[in-house]
């Protein structure tokens, strides 16, 4: 299946009656359904286009003109249950309001799961207040209350700049492992809490990559009661045939030494993402910062790639 990503590809089709988002968004309870949507259709996106299942564990939904794979209950894919219980653990957390953010990490040494090949950062905060989508471009920006048409726009607009990176991006090793990390807010968060499918984590000081990192901003959908951003990072050498404009203009791709996304003002923990050749040195006033509560699944999954 290592060659797989390279035939899949977005398709267009005209409307159907299967389609992925609510079509109103006029109270937090549908907003709800609408980030868990987006949610689920961006980790489907991301492992369909990157080969990691057969084409028997996605079905088919419709997002204006474009044909989408979702991930579905597949019991001859046991790996695509593994995948779906960690989004079903997401959904818990978010229905909760204690999610920060889920990084979805691939590596290939289970020995080094800090030495990774790409991530996958989902950030969510909670808000009454009126929406704002800026998607860091020059061409494409958005601003609204809870118009559920923007909305609709800006999360057409995520999915197609998803689609075209990870058709952009090369090939994964055969031997890639995948994990999914949970960030919480500590504030409301009890201590003991774990959502279904997943265990108390380690908050990482570091992730390594073999070269140089480049963050991708795909984009930032809110509907006035929630928001999720999205952003990937990678080597810069696995995107370099990739079109500047959609993800690099206004400086929104960067070399990134500065870890992970959180707010500066939330900033709890000491991650950092650097090169294996990077040394980095502590100060003591980091080290005894409090991090933020993580979850890790019970047990990281290995697709069949072989």
């Amino acid at each position: 299946m290592a060659t797989a990503q390279l035939s899949r590809s977005i398709k267009i089709h005209k409307a159907s009656k299967e389609t992925v988002f609510p079509s109103q968004i006029t109270n937090e309870h549908a907003s709800l359904i609408m980030v868990k949507k987006l949610f689920a259709t961006s980790i489907s996106c991301i492992t369909y286009l990157r080969g990691l299942f057969p084409e028997s564990s996605y079905g088919e939904r419709h997002l204006d003109d474009l044909s989408l794979k979702i991930l579905r209950e597949d019991k001859k894919c046991p790996g695509s249950l593994h995948i779906i219980k960690w989004i079903q653990g997401c959904f818990d957390a978010l229905e909760k309001r204690y999610l920060h953010m889920a990084v979805l990490t691939l590596y290939t040494n289970p020995k080094e799961p800090e030495k990774v090949t790409e991530i996958y950062q989902f950030k969510f905060k909670y808000t009454k207040e009126g929406a704002t989508m800026d998607f860091n471009s020059s061409s494409t920006s958005f601003e609204s209350g809870t118009n559920s048409e923007d909305v609709k726009k800006a999360s057409v607009l995520l999915i197609r700049k998803l689609y075209i990176l990870m058709q952009n991006l090369g090939p994964l090793p055969n031997d890639v492992i995948l994990t999914m990390k949970l960030h919480y807010y500590n504030a409301v968060t009890p201590h003991d809490y774990q959502p279904p499918g997943f265990k108390e984590g380690v908050n990482s000081h570091f992730l390594l990559f073999e070269g140089e990192p480049v963050n991708l901003q795909v984009g930032l959908v809110s509907t006035g009661f929630h928001s999720m951003k999205v952003k990937v990072t990678t080597e810069a050498t696995r995107v370099s045939d990739l079109e500047n404009n959609l993800f690099q203009e206004n400086s929104t791709t960067e070399i990134a030494h500065q870890g992970l996304d959180f707010d500066e003002e939330e900033e709890e923990c000491s991650n950092h993402i650097q090169r294996m050749n990077f040394v980095c040195s502590q100060q003591s006033s980091q080290s005894s910062r409090k991090k933020r509560k993580v979850s890790e699944p019970v047990k990281v999954f290995i697709p069949d790639r072989k």
